[in-house]
């Protein structure tokens, strides 16, 4: 009786649509689906098999409304005549968009687009991986931006399809394969526009979680800018269009070469201005040390000038001093008188001993100012300087004069000016004790 009920439905309602609201929904692990489908007067046992539970995209859920295509047929073993599903739909909402959302969202909460997960792109790549399409635009598109931009670049094409059931599966192999190579700096990932349909390998959790573990930065290229797929959210950068995306991945060559030969130039023309400057600096000094000579010279001709006064003072002073005694022995020889000669004479011993005594006073003020000037000179010397113990340091091979310990460095060769030659030094420590 029951097997003849089910023929009998089964040959009626052999392909039926119903609308309502999935319940009791079990999935054990036969990988069958068992549900309610009801609506506000009446409800279905509903059942999908294996085969078309593996079809669906999107997950089923309690209080989904949908629309299912399927046919009527009784379960002999309890006698309830239930629905076999073909194929579901969500009600209101497609099913590639529905298990968008529900991927989405499902790998969002795992932090696989958490913003702190992207890699920057390096600045200049010496080898980019491409995965798409080998006959797709997208590639020739690629290519051709690629060669524009940066003609010695290194590309490297790891061929897929990139629509159909296999083409998931590709890509997530692709973006492993470039990972193992090594030498790959970045990787493009991507294809020409399309359908929802058409994009939606690159909506699949396989290649979502490829790009994730790929340590080699990835740049999504996929359809056009008005498209998005789930590659673009965990993807390091996400490109409008597939040309955009080698725009993104290497600068252009040309304005690189330019700008390095504006830099040079630039650089040419400070090393010009600080060598000027430098010059000046040294002139100055050289200048300096001229002027010290030119008062060392002036001081040496002051000096002789005094020695000289000095000659003729002493001079003067003796040629008066015999005039004197000349004049003392002529009064002397007009005094008849032997008294008067013998004071005469018992005068001259103390004459002559005041003026050797007036002599020597003055020969030793005069020698005293001769010293003292003579010392002064010596004090003003770079030459007394160096005789006391003191060095010039000059830097090797400028001829820098230094003043501080901080104007060299360690390992820097130096030349010290002795009262007595030269020697050449390297510095090995720097101890700078000047005040804070």
């Amino acid at each position: 009786m029951t097997g003849l009920l089910r023929t009998s439905i089964e040959e009626q309602f052999s392909d039926v649509w119903l609308e309502g609201e999935l319940s009791n929904i079990r999935a054990p692990g036969s990988g069958h689906v068992y549900c309610t489908l009801k609506d506000k007067t009446s409800q279905i046992r509903a059942v999908l098999f294996r085969s078309s539970a593996l079809k669906l995209r999107f997950a089923l859920q309690e209080g989904m409304q949908v629309i299912a295509r399927g046919r009527l047929t009784v379960y002999e073993l309890r006698g309830e005549y239930q629905i076999v599903i073909d194929t579901v739909e969500p009600k209101g909402v497609g099913a590639l968009q529905l298990a968008f959302e529900q991927l989405k969202e499902r790998l969002a909460a795992e932090g696989l687009f958490d913003q702190e997960r992207k890699k920057p792109l390096p600045a200049f790549p010496r080898t980019v991986g491409v995965v798409t399409s080998p006959t797709g635009a997208a590639i020739r598109d690629i290519l051709a931006v690629l060669k524009r931009r940066w003609p010695t670049l290194q590309i490297l094409i790891a061929p897929v399809q990139v629509q159909g059931e296999s083409a998931g599966r590709q890509i997530a192999e692709a973006l492993e394969a470039l990972n193992d190579w090594g030498s790959v700096d970045v990787i493009i990932v991507g294809r020409g526009g399309g359908s929802l349909e058409d994009l939606w390998s690159f909506n699949e959790e396989v290649v979502v979680r490829a790009i994730a573990a790929s340590h080699v930065p990835v740049v999504s290229a996929v359809g056009h800018e008005v498209d998005v797929t789930l590659a673009d959210f965990a993807a390091d950068l996400r490109a409008p269009t597939p040309s955009a995306a080698a725009e993104a991945v290497v600068p252009v060559l040309a304005e690189i070469v330019e700008r390095l030969r504006e830099l040079t130039l630039r650089t040419g023309q400070m090393m010009l201005r600080h060598c000027a400057f430098e010059r000046q600096r040294l002139d100055a000094g050289i200048r300096g040390v001229t002027d010290v000579r030119f008062r060392l010279q002036d001081a040496a001709q002051r000096t002789d000038d005094m020695v000289d006064r000095l000659r003729l003072l002493l001079q003067h002073a003796l040629t008066s001093g015999r005039e004197r005694v000349h004049e003392a022995q002529r009064d002397l020889s007009g005094l008849n008188p032997i008294l008067a000669i013998k004071q005469g004479l018992a005068t001259v011993p103390q004459f002559s001993k005041r003026l050797e005594g007036q002599m020597g006073t003055i020969l030793a003020q005069h020698r005293h100012r001769v010293h003292a000037m003579l010392a002064q000179l010596n004090a003003l010397s770079p030459l007394a300087v160096l005789g006391r113990g003191y060095s010039i340091l000059q830097t090797v091979p400028a001829g820098q004069v230094l003043h501080r310990a901080s104007d060299v460095e360690v390992g820097q060769e130096l030349e010290a000016q002795l009262a007595s030659g030269r020697l050449h030094c390297r510095v090995t420590r720097i101890v700078d004790d000047s005040p804070v």
